[in-house]
């Protein structure tokens, strides 16, 4: 039998005395029973998180006893089997629940006949929990706290005060005793002064001009001093100190409003509708995916308003104390960030719920969201911390070595630094989830794969499937040539670190994966970059495109092998395409074979064995690496010298998509081509030619994880191995002996090297000797071979326009080419890859088959001309998002390094981008002008009406740059002021003018439009200004170098990955025909009128309206 609970029954019944006489709340309610469902009249008291009732109001003796710690309470609506309706207005119920934290109890149901007392007990009863009570004790201690510091502060200024205020007493004694004596003086020498006044009056004259000098000298002195300071670094500081501070509170006020959002729209209405009788969702989902999410709110509250107290005390702006006020409390992030991919799941799956899918997209309407979903604002808090880090970064850089807080936010910084180091292996992945998540979505059929957290995204984009050589006869050549016109092969591909996806789009935007090859695992596929002439799929899908296709070959462990064929719209698309597929399989390829090569980590894959081994990235004098992890979990690298940065690119252990473009977009800041091409070649020459071992090439110059080939690689598992070699037989050196002199110890490179010569399938000559295949030599050069090709094709697939501008680089790198294809070891993989480059290094300009501006300009010389009556909206729109195309496509990469566009010699140093900056006002002022060229009111009405929808189908083609050169037209002074013109606007036009203005606005750093452009697929034409501020931003706000010399280079991947952003929307083309009438119209300068000009004739069509 259980015993009963025990209690102190004595002090409970002292309790109830007490409560009946001091509780927060007494009275009669009408309990529901548990028993018969009735209702009965008690007396309740409710005493700090205890309720008591009585039968009686005299009763001294409880009834029973209720602990509220941990419950909630809510208005409810009446019960069903209550007889509300029947009962006079006057005698209706009110009713409220209180429902306790565990499923084991039941809610106690009450109710009143007065809903202002209801809602009395409703509040006392919410505000009867102990842990409520420890939270305003702590916000009051931080209070305290915080107003001790500020005692403190008065106390030590008015000492100072004090001491200043009694060596000013004496000042002002000593000065009137100096100002007796000389009074005394003047009196004696009065009479004489008189009478040389009296004599000489010139005198005056001359003291009075004297005068007007001196005060003429000492105004210009402190004027000169004044604009000294002005002009000095120590103003410049604090200028650019105050408005970093302002920058911030603005900052912290919108992060408060969407955690408010957050709060208010979002968890408190699913909190109450989880409580309904027919939840949509359980409580426990809501605290799943709204983790401390009301106590962050809370705790930045608090913040903004020491923010805004201290704003309200400029100039005098301290804020190290606000900080170590905050510090404390945001380890509360860390298990918000903790929870963040676990809330995502949860919300995903609640959303098969109709009922609650129905209800959060009821919610996401609200104005307030401001068209925004759930899932954005759940990842607001996830950048709060590195936001304070930057802003920390950034004041200290303007803040004195002597100033009164420095080491406060140097304190404070280094503190956040750290709590970003410990949870950012959980915001790491966070912005790679959102985009997979996104992309399930998507797909109809759904998508595991992409829920896997290692499962990184690549890059994504539009191609053509061609048929196969099985598919020969399903297709005739006839309809093989307008697949691409007729857009039925054209699929939606992307590209994953583990998977290809390829899919269908349909009208609606939803995508669809192929019955076969919709999903490719990569390590299973081996990419054929060019179709040779023997191959089986050359005749059925490569003829007439001009080596613009790639295949895939599949070969899965369970099915039939089958290959899938793309088509690339441009050259410089596919050698992308193939450049990423073929550095995803080497990156799957290098983790399976090194995890073979060793065989104590034969279960821990080649990131976690590298992240494993700290001397790899150990701070050193020439290198320090960040706290932030790359895709592979491995430390990026922070600061280094140039010397590490080419050892990194060279090694085999760090194969990285992310460094390498990284240090090909960015090398020309602290290196040049020819040191790369240099650095190349050695390894090259070394491997070649020397007998010693080159592992200072090819690995770290920290300790290496040393491998010893006879004793780790059993040659059992090398499938160079003759099968008559004995097991334990140890390989043998050229002309040496089996000593313990000739015993080799190699790096992971090497390993690698080893698993990579042994790897290759088929008879060769580098294979058809065991011992000369196997000889470290051999493999040492295979694999300094391989890392060279694996730069090089990178360098010259995504990179080209660097050997067009150099013809002393290309040479060097085809010598460099033709000395590898000499190497009689060559593999017939490298030998492929070899030509494959020079090939590429050798075909004509990438560009030529594309339109370009200078050839529209030509066509545009000729005579007829167009007028705008005549051009229809979606041909205007068609043309306008061409132009800008190719005039934002035509950009090279390195006019977005050192600021150019902002320097004096501009035109000579960004050319490219100082021609899209003028043709976008250019088109800007023939908007305006062909609105302002009409004469009636009515015609420029529907000129407006016309432009803005030029400027819908412009956004509906994804050409931003040119939504935006048609609403800065409209918001220019001479048109803004048309206000007849205006109000013969219809209200659709305007509310589509609302909407496309708040898609470019620029608040808040063109949040709109960068959150477009993260849902839209290429093509697409962004505005550049936004991508050259955020490059400004960066280039200001930290050096090129630190103080010792090395490169920073967090710096440059974060351009890196601003160009890389740029590039990937150059390089997707539209497929819209030329038409030479409507790019003539938009071309004509005579049509064009300059600011002032267009400003009088709107002064002429509608004058200013006189005052009064």
């Amino acid at each position: 039998m259980q015993k009963s609970v025990r209690y102190n029954e004595g002090h409970a019944l002292y309790l109830s005395v007490v409560a009946r006489k001091e509780g927060t709340k007494r009275g009669i309610l009408s309990k529901r029973s548990t028993e018969n469902s009735r209702w009965n009249d008690k007396y309740f008291a409710l005493f700090q998180n205890v309720l008591f009732y009585f039968d009686k109001y005299q009763s001294t003796r409880p009834s029973g006893i209720y602990l509220l710690e941990g419950c909630t309470c809510e208005r409810v609506p009446a019960h069903k089997g209550s007889a509300v309706s029947k009962e006079p207005v006057d005698k209706q119920q009110h009713y409220f629940l209180v429902v306790f934290g565990h499923d084991g109890q039941k809610p106690l149901e009450l109710r009143t006949e007065e809903e202002s007392e209801c809602n009395k007990w409703v509040e006392s009863i919410q505000q009867a929990s102990y842990s409520d009570i420890i939270i305003e004790r702590e916000v009051l201690m931080q209070k305290y706290i915080h107003l001790v510091q500020i005692m403190e502060t008065e106390k030590v200024a008015a000492n100072q005060l004090r001491t200043q205020l009694e060596d000013q007493n004496t000042e002002i004694e000593r000065l009137k005793a100096e100002i007796v004596l000389l009074n005394k003086a003047k009196e004696r020498m009065l009479p004489c002064q008189t009478n040389q006044e009296e004599e000489d009056p010139d005198i005056k004259k001359i003291k009075k001009v004297q005068s007007f000098m001196r005060g003429w000298l000492c105004r210009r002195k402190w004027k000169i001093i004044v604009q000294d300071y002005i002009c000095s670094p120590q103003a410049e500081n604090m200028r650019k100190r105050n408005h970093i501070v302002f920058n911030m509170v603005e900052a912290e006020t919108e992060y408060v409003c969407q955690l408010s959002v957050l709060v208010n729209f979002f968890l408190r209405p699913l909190r109450m509708a989880a409580s309904s009788k027919k939840p949509p969702i359980s409580h426990d989902d809501v605290s799943s995916i709204f983790l401390n999410s009301e106590t962050i709110m809370f705790l930045h509250e608090i913040f903004h308003q020491g923010l805004k107290a201290r704003i309200a005390n400029w100039p005098t702006l301290v804020l190290a104390d606000l900080f170590d006020i905050l510090l404390p409390m945001l380890n509360i992030y860390q298990e918000f960030v903790r929870n963040h991919q676990y809330s995502l799941q949860v919300l995903a799956n609640c959303k098969q719920n109709r009922d609650f899918d129905k209800l959060l997209k009821q919610y996401e309407t609200n104005t307030a969201c401001e068209e925004r979903m759930l899932e954005t604002f759940l990842t607001y808090p996830m950048f709060q911390i590195p936001r304070y880090i930057i802003t920390l970064h950034e004041l200290l850089a303007h803040t004195p070595h002597e100033h009164v807080e420095r080491k406060s936010l140097e304190f404070a910084m280094s503190k956040l630094e750290e709590l970003s180091k410990m949870m950012h292996d959980e915001v790491s992945d966070t912005e790679n989830i959102r985009k997979n998540l996104a992309i399930e979505r998507m797909i109809v059929e759904g998508c595991d794969i992409l829920l896997d957290t290692s499962q990184t995204f690549v890059r994504q984009g539009s191609l053509i499937q061609l048929p196969s050589s099985n598919e020969r006869g399903m297709l005739s050549k006839v309809r093989l040539g307008s697949l691409s016109l007729k857009k039925e092969g054209e699929r939606q591909c992307f590209l994953f670190t583990k998977h290809f996806l390829v899919c269908t789009r349909t009208s609606g935007g939803k995508l669809h994966l192929i019955k076969q090859g919709g999903v490719l695992t990569l390590v299973e596929c081996r990419l054929v970059e060019e179709l040779d002439a023997n191959d089986e799929d050359y005749n059925a899908g490569s003829q007439g495109f001009n080596h613009l296709e790639f295949k895939i070959m599949v070969e899965p462990p369970d099915g039939p092998a089958f290959s899938v064929i793309l088509l690339a719209p441009s050259r410089q698309e596919k050698a992308g395409w193939t450049s990423d597929i073929s550095q995803c399989i080497d990156n799957i390829r290098c983790n399976g074979l090194m995890t073979s090569v060793f065989e104590e980590n034969s279960k821990v894959t080649v990131p976690h064995m590298i992240k494993s081994d700290a001397r790899l990235h150990k701070d050193d004098v020439d290198i320090c690496f960040s706290k932030t992890l790359n895709s592979c979990k491995v430390p990026q690298i922070r600061y280094a010298s140039v010397e590490r940065l080419l050892e990194r690119l060279t090694d085999l252990r760090f194969l990285s998509i992310d460094f390498l473009n990284t240090f090909l977009h960015t090398y020309r800041i602290f290196t040049t081509a020819a040191v790369v091409m240099d650095k190349l070649k050695d390894i090259q020459y070394v491997s070649s030619h020397s007998s010693i071992t080159p592992l200072s090439i090819l690995s770290s110059p920290l300790n290496p994880h040393i491998l010893d080939i006879e004793d780790r690689v059993p040659l059992t598992e090398s499938p160079c191995r003759s099968p008559s070699t004995h097991r334990h037989m140890r390989y043998r050196q050229p002309g040496g002996s089996m000593g313990e002199n000739n015993r080799g110890t190699m790096s992971p490179a090497s390993a690698y090297a080893i698993a990579t010569a042994a790897a290759g399938h088929g008879s060769s000559q580098g294979f058809n000797n065991s011992e000369r295949t196997c000889d470290k030599e051999f493999i040492i050069r295979r694999a300094a071979t391989n890392r060279v090709l694996n730069v090089l094709r990178h360098w010259v697939s995504k990179h080209s326009q660097d050997f067009e501008m150099n013809s002393e680089l290309k040479m060097g790198v085809m010598t460099l080419l033709e000395e590898v294809l000499r190497d009689p070891d060559l593999l017939p993989q490298e030998r492929k890859a070899t030509g494959n480059i020079v090939s590429a290094l050798s075909q004509d300009d990438q560009d030529d088959a594309q339109l370009k501006i200078e050839d529209i300009l030509q066509m545009t010389e000729c005579p007829k001309a167009e007028c705008f009556d005549s051009l229809s909206p979606i041909e205007l729109a068609e043309q306008i998002t061409l132009l800008d195309h190719i005039v934002f496509r035509s950009i090279p990469y390195e006019e977005f390094l050192g600021q150019g566009w902002m320097k004096l010699d501009k035109l000579e140093r960004t050319p490219y981008i100082m021609k899209t900056s003028q043709h976008f006002n250019d088109m800007s002022n023939l908007v305006a002008s062909q609105i302002i060229a009409h004469t009636d009111v009515g015609s420029r009405a529907n000129s407006i009406e016309k432009w803005l929808a030029v400027a819908g189908i412009c956004c509906c083609l994804n050409n931003y740059n040119g939504v935006l050169e048609i609403t800065s037209a409209l918001n220019r002074s001479a048109i803004y002021r048309l206000k007849k013109t205006w109000a013969k606007v219809c209200k659709q036009t305007k509310s589509l003018m609302g909407g496309l203005q708040k898609t470019v606005a620029s608040e808040g750093r063109f949040k709109n439009l960068r959150e477009t452009l993260k849902n839209c697929n290429p093509p697409c034409v962004p505005y550049l200004g936004m991508y050259l501020t955020d490059l400004a931003f960066i280039e200001e706000g930290t050096p090129n170098f630190t103080e010792e010399g090395l490169v920073n280079f967090s710096k440059m991947r974060m351009m890196s990955h601003i160009i890389r952003e740029i590039r990937q929307f150059q390089g997707a083309p539209y497929r819209i025909e030329h038409q030479a009438k409507v790019t003539q119209f938009l071309l004509d300068k005579t049509l064009v009128m300059d600011e002032d000009t267009l400003y009088e004739v709107s002064l002429k069509i509608e004058p200013r309206l006189l005052p009064g």
